[in-house]
């Protein structure tokens, strides 16, 4: 129909095609082929419009050509477009174009379109050089897009050529450019500091709200959230209100921090504040809340939701799994597949996880069933390793083995490097030696092999050999991360390591760590000195277990907060057995719920007892 009505259209005005040149008729052609190209909405109708533009003589016209790439760019033909375009572009070969080339719209549009494409960011620096090849001046709409493509390919040295050109053509200082250029430092640059990142934003003369919510991205994406957080305090205090996407930024973080608190005030700023609650918004605070210890308010924020997409889902479930409540996120995920919502991979991985951390092992099996044979899902490596840590945490650690033997891809190091743990854990040492060996052969970088090597050789009690993986850490420059536990106080995070004597009050500490060991101790507490995996004697043994950093910032919670206060710990490794067995009898004692978040899972204290049933 619209070609229809272009090809009456021409016929009226009697055109003798190619048009001449500055004629009435021509510039009517030109205003209809527009008015065809916005409305164009298929790649086959996109074609035959060019068919016409090259037969009306219009294909070096750059307001006809520009609108083309547009509309190519909204019904992701752009690569046709270009192709079309720049023919002699393709390769990246420098070639003389004609004038009407010559202009920096013309190729805005093709670097917009190509740096908003998941895939083609490359192609967008291509058009950016060939751009500079035929001296088209880019302008303050070019760079933006330019640093952007360069974020997403991750190209630090490329970002920083495009800087130089912004400051050689005189752009620093717009706020739009400057806000990209901290981006893309963000994404290219290596570590917890994005130092050029910094750097950039320090040298703003202004400051708007994507400025801040960029720069506290960049940290949370580098795993730096604690200054991600003290940059967003910094933003309140300049009167900056946050919108969306720095909320759903600062939700990050403070699921990374476990910061509940911070947390709820951000809940409720939202309500004072009447920020839409988008899905993208309600799936950060269901995440937030899950992985700060309030599953329950998780669940409601998720109830509440008008729309649910496969990602609310899946985090409900995984927030579940993750407190011990396999049982329901499972239930929730037949209820996701009864309301016709379809599962993807990642919600099997959710499902798989949830059975995993429950010992559901016959429900485990049945649903990496269902993947294939119902859904037609493919097991990715993923899945497979979901299912080797459920085997291995239910203890059946040679049917883990068997499973990896008979998986039909390779498994990787995360995988074997699960059956080395579950060995350690199930007194499978032999073969868990003959394991970790394996993985240091074929991962010799990895200090994780080596850990988990020295911790066998401790619980063999051969200490020599010990020793000796130590010291080959020591020459790969090599070390042990160390274990640490954070806690939120009055809107602050506190962190402490094994034996911290860096805080304040650290000799009240030590005094409180003391009294508990005594109190638990009359309540029926044994240290678990197998844990520690030093050669020294009991009584050190004894003294080490009580220097470790969760009971640390336990003691220091039970100092600065009011007696049934809920106490709040977020450890970055897995909980070891005796704090955990420590932990359910400082709760009784001290009538406390302790709710204490590891490396993979939620422990929540009280009476005496764990949510994980000793199951972790």
């Amino acid at each position: 129909m619209q070609l229809t009505a272009l090809t009456t259209t021409l016929s009226r005005l009697q055109l003798q095609v190619p048009l001449p040149p500055d004629t009435t008729k021509r510039r009517a052609a030109e205003q209809t082929c527009l008015v065809l190209i916005r409305t164009c909405n298929t790649l086959a109708t996109l074609t035959r419009i060019h068919a016409l533009i090259l037969k009306l003589g219009l294909h070096h016209n750059p307001l006809v050509l520009t609108k083309f790439a547009s509309t190519a760019s909204n019904i992701d033909a752009i690569h046709y477009a270009a192709s079309v375009t720049f023919p002699d572009d393709q390769n990246d070969e420098a070639a003389p174009r004609p004038r009407a080339f010559h202009d920096a719209f013309l190729f805005n549009t093709f670097i917009r379109a190509f740096a908003q494409t998941t895939h083609a960011k490359p192609c967008a620096v291509r058009f950016y050089r060939s751009m500079l090849r035929h001296a088209v001046s880019p302008n303050k709409f070019t760079f933006p897009f330019v640093l952007k493509a360069c974020a997403g390919i991750e190209s630090l040295a490329l970002g920083m050529a495009v800087h130089s050109a912004v400051v050689k053509f005189g752009f620093e200082e717009d706020i739009h450019v400057r806000n990209a250029m901290i981006h893309m430092y963000c994404c290219c640059e290596e570590g917890s500091k994005p130092n050029s990142a910094q750097k950039v934003f320090d040298e703003s003369p202004d400051r708007d709200l994507v400025t801040w919510s960029t720069m506290i991205g960049g940290y949370a994406r580098a795993g730096n959230s604690t200054r991600a957080i003290s940059l967003f305090r910094e933003m309140q205090v300049t009167g900056m209100c946050p919108d969306e996407i720095t909320m759903v930024v600062v939700l990050s973080a403070c699921a990374d921090l476990g910061a509940l608190e911070l947390g709820k005030w951000m809940e409720s700023y939202v309500e004072r504040k009447s920020i839409t609650k988008s899905e993208k918004l309600c799936n950060a605070m269901i995440d937030m809340f899950a992985k700060c210890g309030d599953v329950d308010r998780a669940v409601k924020i998720f109830r509440e939701m008008e729309t649910r997409t496969i990602v609310s889902w899946t985090s409900v479930i995984v927030g579940l799994a993750m407190h011990g409540r396999g049982l329901e996120g499972v239930s929730l995920f037949d209820e996701m597949v009864e309301q016709g919502v379809e599962p993807d991979d990642v919600a099997f991985v959710g499902v798989l996880y949830a059975c995993s951390h429950s010992g559901l092992v016959d429900k485990g099996h049945y649903y990496f069933k269902t993947m294939e044979n119902r859904f037609n899902i493919v097991p990715k490596i993923e899945h497979y390793g979901c299912m080797v840590d459920m085997l291995s945490r239910a203890g059946l650690v040679k049917e883990a083995v068997e499973f990896v033997g008979a998986m039909p891809v390779e498994p990787n190091q995360v995988i074997w490097r699960s059956i080395v743990t579950a060995c350690n854990a199930r007194g499978e040492l032999r073969l868990g030696e003959s394991v970790a060996k394996e993985l240091i052969r074929s991962e010799p970088m990895h200090e994780s092999n080596y850990v988990l090597l020295s911790n066998i050789y401790a619980k063999l009690m051969h200490w020599e050999k010990k020793k000796k993986v130590r010291e080959m850490m020591g020459v790969k420059g090599m070390r042990k991360i160390p274990g640490s536990t954070m806690i939120e106080m009055n809107n602050e995070i506190y962190e402490f390591v094994a034996g911290d004597k860096s805080h304040d009050q650290y000799r009240e500490i030590y005094e409180m760590v003391d009294e508990m060991g005594k109190e638990i101790k009359r309540a029926g507490y044994v240290p678990t000195t197998s844990q520690v995996l030093l050669d020294i004697d009991e009584e050190d043994k004894e003294d080490a277990l009580y220097r470790h950093s969760e009971k640390l910032a336990i003691a220091f919670a039970l100092l600065t907060t009011p007696p049934g206060t809920p106490i709040r710990i977020v450890k970055n490794l897995r909980v070891c057995e005796d704090c955990h067995s420590a932990t359910k009898f400082i709760s009784k004692v001290y009538s406390r719920e302790i709710v204490v978040r590891d490396r993979n899972r939620f422990h929540h204290f009280k009476n005496g007892l764990c949510s994980c049933g000793d199951f972790w």
